[in-house]
């Protein structure tokens, strides 16, 4: 049957055009698709770069240009490995979604999930100053340009669902509270969650921290899309975790300092996402009327004429 309507399409005067346009579509959509992914302008950018190599790699194979081209092929190949192993995580996430069958999550854009104002990051410091002051223990997690799956954690929590404030914070890692030894998840100006376990780092340097600075770690390495506030009950320090690594010791106005940088709207963090998806609409429909061009279909505009 398969080769049946191949032999089909290939005989008729206007498959090739049309296997062209699909071919181009299908392109664009997997385009679409590792940009809505990818969620960070500098990791953007960089995604271009690479969508210029390829074009220039067609380009000079178009002309015949053979020198050239197995240069650019070979730059391709080269950044196509150095890609999958700097962005392991948001190909990870893409792969899992294709093995679910979530294929309209893939064209969906996330929903950002910074704090809303300085209000909250105020709330969480002041939380931190005398979480450390006291020298107990806390793990929090917060959400930057999207949120996070819970099965990338071992152990989701107790859903809460509460406007952040430092008094509840303070509660929740209270020793002798349930909830103390487990993360706190904050979506927002909201606490999604608490007692949150999260996988541990397996690095050999991280081997030497207490459990929360390796969770932290292990998590922020799993998914980039998030940072971890920690504080060590033994010694009251203060440690911030992104991208698996782990800064500490800080002071509460450098904590502080570090949170408004990171979610400053101004800065190359800021999601891109949102102006893909109505970009993906103006490509999904001048791609419909192409086809009904092709096909000879009336279009949508002729149709409300009439």
């Amino acid at each position: 049957m398969g080769n049946f309507l191949k032999q089909w399409l290939t005989n008729l005067a206007w498959s090739q055009p049309l296997l062209k346009t699909l071919d181009i579509m299908l392109v664009l959509a997997l385009t679409y698709m590792m940009l809505v992914i990818i969620s960070e302008r500098r990791t953007l950018w960089m995604v271009r770069g690479f969508i210029m190599l390829m074009l220039a790699s067609a380009v000079s194979d178009f002309f015949g240009l053979r020198l050239l081209n197995f240069v650019l092929q070979s730059l391709v190949y080269g950044c196509a490995v150095a890609m999958a192993i700097t962005l392991q995580s948001e190909f990870r996430r893409f792969l899992e979604q294709l093995g679910r069958g979530e294929f309209r999550q893939l064209f969906q854009t996330s929903s950002l999930a910074v704090p809303k104002s300085y209000s909250v990051i105020d709330e969480i410091v002041d939380a931190v100053r005398e979480l450390s002051k006291n020298r107990i223990g806390a793990l929090v997690i917060i959400e930057t340009t999207g949120p996070i799956d819970e099965r990338d954690f071992s152990v989701p929590g107790v859903k809460l669902n509460a406007e952040v404030s430092k008094e509840l914070l303070q509660t929740i890692f209270q020793p002798k509270t349930l909830l103390h030894d487990g993360a706190t998840l904050i979506r927002g100006s909201r606490i999604v969650s608490s007692g949150i376990i999260l996988p541990l780092s397996g690095r050999t340097a991280s081997r030497q921290l207490g459990t929360r600075h390796r969770a932290a770690m292990g998590i922020t390495e799993r998914v980039e899309n998030c940072i971890c506030v920690v504080v060590s009950e033994e010694t009251g320090s203060i440690s911030l975790a992104e991208r698996g690594t782990l800064n500490r010791p800080l002071t509460i106005t450098k904590l502080r300092d570090s949170l408004e940088t990171l979610f400053s709207p101004s800065v190359d963090r800021e999601a891109v996402a949102p102006g893909l998806f109505s970009l993906g609409r103006q490509i999904r429909g001048k791609s419909t009327a192409l086809i009904s061009r092709l096909l000879g279909l009336p279009s949508t505009a002729s149709r409300d004429k009439k």
